[in-house]
């Protein structure tokens, strides 16, 4: 949209932004339902960022730069439509106190049912199944049961707790880890990520949630594997980067684990010619475990419900999401 007057320009702007295929016009359409009061806009280029941005007071997306954020002169709010800000200049937003909230959530339900898919297709053996349906096979072949096992979640915040939650009634036991072992969580058990060896030494499933920061950075490695018992299988739906690949290409080729499902790699994307692609255990995913057609329902929710407290409090602070 253009706007033809300053009355026009929206209070609610945003910016060009494409996830998982969806029209950022969603976007803007779940915003104005939740926000009835309140005009929303959508800059579908960088002429009508630069020409909108003086006058919203909330702006939602991706990313916006310092000199961005100089013209946006009324802004309260930045929006963030990823979990993650360290891309951010928040220290510019602290200078000329700009609230900012990130997408923390979004995706746990589709991850979390990811995370359970994948446990699934280990445990009734589905990769097999599949291979003898394309040779016209009928022949049985052994499955396993996932009640009365162990998974271990690596990463308690809303991802891990959404996988948590969609165990139970599998009659499982579950570990969790995580930075801040102190503050509990939702599983049997949980433990610091220092302590990871001791969470999954009696895993069938490890899942791992979590950021990657400098704590999770290679969190799983050679150590891990050994550690893990030999029909351990894990799902990474976190950063390729939590894993150390070779460490992870050599427990699979030293059947030193089950196998894997792989949302994410490191590198990404995962070359033509990686050994990964090989193992008839692995089962990648092209890092589309937050694929869900709801995103920006979610996200508006999001946006929504830290708009309508700061409406209440007559301030931008102690919002749902808040990083700034």
């Amino acid at each position: 949209m253009t706007a033809g007057s300053t009355a026009d320009a929206p209070e609610v702007l945003v910016l060009r932004q494409n996830i998982h295929g969806i029209p950022p016009s969603e976007y803007v359409d779940a915003l104005a339902e939740r926000l009835p009061d309140l005009t929303v806009g959508y800059a579908a280029t960088p002429d009508e960022e630069r020409e909108l941005l003086p006058h919203a007071r909330v702006v939602a997306g991706f990313s916006i730069d310092e000199d961005d954020l100089e013209r946006a002169e009324n802004l309260e709010l930045f929006a963030c439509s990823f979990a993650g800000v360290d891309h951010l200049p928040l220290d510019a937003f602290r200078e000329r106190g700009v609230a900012v909230t990130n997408a923390s959530g979004v995706h746990g339900p589709n991850i979390g049912e990811y995370a359970l898919g994948a446990i699934l297709t280990f445990t009734r053996e589905f990769l097999e199944s599949r291979r003898r349906q394309r040779r016209r096979e009928w022949r049985s072949h052994p499955t396993n049961e996932l009640a009365g096992s162990t998974v271990a979640v690596v990463g308690m915040g809303p991802i891990g707790e959404s996988v948590v939650q969609r165990l139970e009634g599998f009659d499982v036991d579950t570990v969790g880890v995580r930075y801040t072992p102190e503050k509990g969580g939702p599983t049997d058990e949980v433990y610091a990520y220092g302590d990871i060896t001791e969470a999954v030494a009696d895993a069938a499933y490890v899942v791992l949630a979590c950021p990657l920061t400098d704590a999770t950075e290679h969190l799983v490695d050679e150590a891990v594997f050994a550690t893990m018992p030999t029909d351990t299988v894990l799902v990474n739906a976190a950063r390729g980067g939590v894993v150390h690949t070779g460490d992870l290409v050599d427990a699979l080729r030293s059947n030193s684990i089950r196998g894997a499902a792989l949302d994410v790699t490191d590198p990404e994307p995962l070359p033509e010619d990686h050994e990964l692609w090989t193992f008839e255990n692995v089962l990648i995913t092209p890092h589309n475990a937050g694929h869900t057609p709801k995103y920006f329902q979610r996200l508006g929710d999001i946006v929504a419900e830290a708009v309508h407290t700061a409406e209440e409090r007559g301030e931008w602070t102690e919002l749902p999401n808040q990083v700034v």
